[in-house]
């Protein structure tokens, strides 16, 4: 039973009253609001994905106006975590982004089965590309790109890897896009399904993209590391994609893991045993098409090594 099963008044029923078990990967989260824009915004991009039983859940959130003159007076909203509240209150338009922020630290601050990478992944042919970057870089919107040119998404914003098998877990939810991104993304992807832009977030302007169909049906196919590449948008740049010596590599990626220091020796081995079975790059682009053709290259060139 999908999400999509339910009416928008089903929908806001359930998050009002007992809240709603989304599976979401490997996780379950239990989300209840009487905020009409969350029920709204997880209705319109989270149809596809597979409603959970009622019995146990990784995550439960709720978001829900401050008890105080803010549910009136320049109204709030606060993201709860098992009955506390972990962040400072956002304006009350902020209150979708808030939910995906939330349950980006949920996973982040609390798994320990996977080394947890800041870096969006993407799969083809069984191997996945993972793009750590700082914020700036266009990671959210090379991920867009390439996964409406056929590669899966596995996640925008968490890279997910198993500490017993090293292998990529799927963890795909909607792709967060913020300020000039958005339209370049609606543009270069015509009919894709947005929430509505919120402006003046501590990110700028955000909206969120619907993950296609695929990528959620295929969540529970793992992938194998195949490339790490550093991408950088750069205005009017040639696509260029320089070697990276595995060592700077590692270094790099290290200082994207939230949990590696929590893993221990165990953690730095799945590192470097990523890095191993990965080519890896530094990449810069400017134009979309450019930057997906040297993607769909290095994924037939391993096809054809094989």
């Amino acid at each position: 039973m999908t999400l999509s099963s339910l009416s928008p008044t089903e929908l806001q029923l359930r998050m009002e009253g007992p809240g709603l078990y989304l599976r979401t990967g490997a996780f379950v989260t239990h989300v209840r609001s009487a905020i009409r824009s969350v029920a709204a915004g997880i209705g319109l991009l989270y149809a596809d994905y597979p409603l959970a039983e009622e019995d146990f859940a990784d995550f439960h959130v709720s978001l829900d106006r401050p008890a105080n003159l803010r549910r009136w007076y320049r109204p709030q909203v606060l993201f709860h975590f098992d009955g506390k509240s972990p962040f400072k209150p956002l304006p009350l338009e902020q209150a979708f982004p808030m939910f995906e922020w939330g349950l980006n630290w949920c996973v982040s601050a609390h798994v320990y089965r996977y080394l947890i990478i800041h870096a969006a992944v993407v799969e083809r042919g069984g191997r996945a590309a993972v793009l750590p970057a700082p914020p700036g870089s266009g990671k959210s919107t090379l991920c867009a790109a390439l996964v409406s040119r056929g590669w899966r998404l596995l996640s925008d914003e968490l890279t997910l890897i198993g500490i017993d098998d090293g292998k990529i877990h799927p963890l795909p939810r909607p792709v967060s896009l913020k300020n000039a991104s958005i339209d370049i993304i609606k543009a270069y992807v015509p009919g894709s399904v947005f929430s509505p832009t919120v402006m003046d977030t501590t990110k700028g302007s955000v909206a969120h993209m619907k993950p296609t169909a695929d990528s959620v049906r295929r969540v529970h196919e793992k992938a194998r590391p195949g490339w790490v590449i550093f991408p950088q948008y750069q205005p009017d740049a040639a696509p260029e994609l320089l070697d990276l010596p595995r060592s700077r590599a590692l270094l790099r990626v290290a200082e994207n893991a939230f949990n590696f220091n929590a893993l221990g020796t165990r953690g730095f081995e799945v590192l470097a045993d990523t890095i191993d079975a990965s080519l890896c790059f530094e990449f810069t682009y400017s134009r979309l098409d450019d930057a997906v053709a040297v993607f769909d290259s290095l994924e037939a060139e391993a096809r054809a090594a094989l």
